[in-house]
């Protein structure tokens, strides 16, 4: 049984206004940052989960209709805040980069996919597979710029197995199926549904005995799943499946409730990332 280093940063922002991300919220926009995960492996090497925002971001919206994506939620992104530049700094070169687990596929979690030359792309194939095909408006409603995807991302891809689901040791209740990503219990994949189609959230054992819970989108805010608190109804235009988000919610709000203890890491979530990043 292996563990990781885990060390959380967050490669860009973007807007949104509060009452949207949570019932109750405040009518003021809040900044909603790109999380990504620089998570270290003994044997494997140094790999990410998710990516954040990238240049390729602002060159993919700048004609219509995929411009929408960028007024809609206005994205700032230093040059020092790419995943990339991160990475350098801390001695990771882009060749080092081995495995890409993507949660899903928004543009704020894939964006710089194409920066890492010889990854792998680890994903929920039920994820690619709702995409893949969209183009133009249609991808637009999904939150997805195909141009984002590296032309070789077929190549590359490589979907978790679902028919190797397995038990997960009660602990992890209510989550009880999930899939052991490296063979070795230190990454643990679960299905996140109801935002989007084929959602990854990432288990992670760390070398010091903490675990991590990375929910991607499942919930915006931490506060969301402390106090089982849905998003404004709007959000439910652009989910996959408002019941499954309300079921997910559920799940998670309990799983804290009996795991204080785990560290549940909202991609979006400001104050979490203030309180985690590395």
């Amino acid at each position: 049984m292996s563990s990781v280093r885990v060390t959380i940063l967050k490669a860009g922002h973007c807007t949104c206004p509060e009452h949207i991300a949570i019932q109750g919220g405040r009518w003021r926009n809040i900044r909603f940052p790109a999380m990504f995960a620089l998570i270290e492996h003994p044997r494997f090497g140094p790999m990410l989960f998710d990516t954040g925002y990238s240049e390729r971001f602002f060159r993919e919206t700048e004609r219509f209709p995929n411009r929408l994506y960028r007024l809609a939620t206005p994205v700032t992104l230093g040059e020092s805040q790419t995943a990339q530049a991160q990475l350098a700094a801390r001695g990771v070169r882009p060749g080092d980069i081995e495995r890409v687990f993507i949660s899903h596929f928004h543009a704020d979690h894939i964006a710089a996919l194409g920066d890492f030359p010889r990854a792998r792309y680890v994903h929920l194939p039920q994820g690619y597979a709702a995409v893949r095909s969209l183009a133009g408006w249609r991808a637009l409603a999904r939150a997805h710029l195909p141009g984002l995807l590296p032309p070789d991302f077929a190549e590359r891809g490589d979907p978790v197995d679902v028919a190797a689901a397995r038990a997960l040791p009660p602990e992890y209740a209510p989550f009880t199926s999930g899939f052991d990503l490296l063979g070795d219990e230190s990454l643990l994949a679960v299905e996140l549904p109801g935002h989007c189609t084929g959602q990854m959230g990432l288990l992670a054992r760390t070398e010091s005995g903490t675990t991590f819970f990375f929910v991607a989108d499942a919930a915006w805010l931490m506060r969301s799943i402390a106090s089982n608190r849905l998003p404004h109804a709007l959000a439910n235009l652009i989910f996959s499946n408002p019941r499954l988000y309300r079921l997910t919610i559920e799940k998670l709000h309990r799983f804290h409730v009996q795991r204080p203890e785990v560290r549940i890491i909202p991609s979006h979530c400001e104050e979490t990332l203030a309180q985690y990043a590395g």
